[in-house]
């Protein structure tokens, strides 16, 4: 801005020291009208295919500091997508539980089972959907970030540092994936699932997520008979057994459902195992038909 005020200046005394002079070819007397227009600024937007050394919850470009995923990090983004519609029309970032979050939730799931070859909800896999902070959402950010990790376990939610990307993780081998398990029972309560091989001697065993209706969380919770039958539906199809009155005599089910912010942003994933509790299991009921799961 000094400079430019100086430019102005020596413009007019040079117009008063040459009064009656003509214009020099080239010039047309307007001092200002050549000067480049301003760059327009430059809004903000993270990376996909980046990872990072902390989870973050609110995208503060403070704490931007990603890393090569071939580096030891905890959190990788997958994808970076933007909100549109009423969620991106509000004043201030999207709270939890409002159209806007679970605009990014359900773009996020899609996104991410992409990504890692399954629902992400099957493995030992967190998801976290990332917001703009409320000063970059005023300066017109409308970003939304895709960030995974790999928890310690089904039951504990630590996050380690790891290296290498998450991506095509649950496919293949896939160490990730949930398999076969030993639960261990406080009451009628499971305390701990404990991952076993599938060769050794277990009582249950992961057959699917089963997507929850768009009810309450109350409700939900007062309907667990509905989910029951759900996860023992999955059952059927992986051990390829009939899905008839008889099931509930073949296997019983455990399930694992979202938190209650979880379920308020769209995250209707419960993650179902089938549960022996009279026989041990040395071998994985997928497909075994009615031999493997019999009548009891």
């Amino acid at each position: 801005m000094r400079r430019w005020l100086a430019a102005v200046a020596v413009g007019v005394a040079v117009t008063l020291a040459l009064p009656g002079c003509g214009t020099p070819a080239g010039v047309d007397r307007n001092l200002v009208d050549d000067w480049p227009a301003p760059v327009a600024a430059q809004q903000f937007v993270p990376a996909a295919g980046v990872c990072h050394h902390s989870s973050q919850q609110v995208g503060f470009l403070s704490g931007y500091n990603p890393t090569p995923c071939t580096e030891a990090h905890r959190v990788e983004t997958v994808h970076v997508g933007t909100l549109t519609g009423p969620g991106a029309q509000r004043g201030t970032p999207p709270p939890p539980g409002s159209p806007g979050m679970r605009a990014a939730q359900d773009g996020c799931d899609k996104e991410v089972n992409k990504a890692v070859g399954a629902d992400w909800r099957s493995g030992r896999l967190g998801l976290t959907v990332v917001l703009p902070s409320a000063p970059a959402w005023t300066g017109g950010a409308r970003w939304y970030r895709c960030d995974i990790a790999e928890l310690a376990s089904i039951d504990d939610t630590a996050i380690d540092l790891r290296t290498g990307s998450l991506r095509g993780s649950l496919t293949g081998a896939a160490p990730l994936a949930y398999r076969c398990f030993n639960p261990k029972l406080v009451k009628d309560d499971i305390d701990e699932m404990v991952p076993v091989a599938c060769t050794a001697k277990h009582h249950a065993e992961f057959v699917g997520i089963w997507r929850a209706p768009d009810i309450s969380y109350a409700e939900f919770n007062r309907t667990s008979k509905r989910t029951h039958q759900a996860c023992q539906t999955l059952t059927a199809t992986y051990a390829k057994v009939p899905n008839n009155s008889q099931l509930d005599f073949r296997a019983g089910t455990i399930f694992y459902q979202p938190y209650e912010q979880e379920w308020g942003n769209g995250n209707r994933g419960v993650q179902c195992f089938l549960w022996i509790s009279d026989r041990d299991l040395t071998r994985s009921l997928k497909g075994a038909g009615t031999k493997g799961l019999p009548v009891t």
